[in-house]
């Protein structure tokens, strides 16, 4: 049907945001900056480039440290409501 939304399929979106996907995911933006960083200073850069670049390496550094050292979520139970007659 036209104009009506189609229904997301949460599985998929499970997948796609996954804890695997997000350290594959930090490990390659570290490997690509990087490599573009390398790339790039060979290539003759001012230092102002040069540190511009360092910070975007060390910021993807940081980002792939942090999917990796994050506490994963556990099941939390819902709290009981309290019980407030006393005898």
């Amino acid at each position: 049907m036209v104009g009506q939304p189609q229904k997301v399929d949460i599985r998929m979106l499970k997948g796609l945001f996954s804890q695997g996907m997000a350290e594959w995911g930090t490990a390659s933006l570290v490997f690509v900056s990087g490599a573009m960083t390398g790339r790039l200073l060979a290539t003759g850069m001012t230092e102002v480039q040069a540190l511009g670049a360092l910070v975007a390496v060390l910021g993807s550094l940081t980002a792939a440290i942090a999917v990796r050292a994050w506490p994963a979520e556990g099941v939390t139970r819902a709290r009981q409501p309290l019980d407030h007659t006393d005898p």
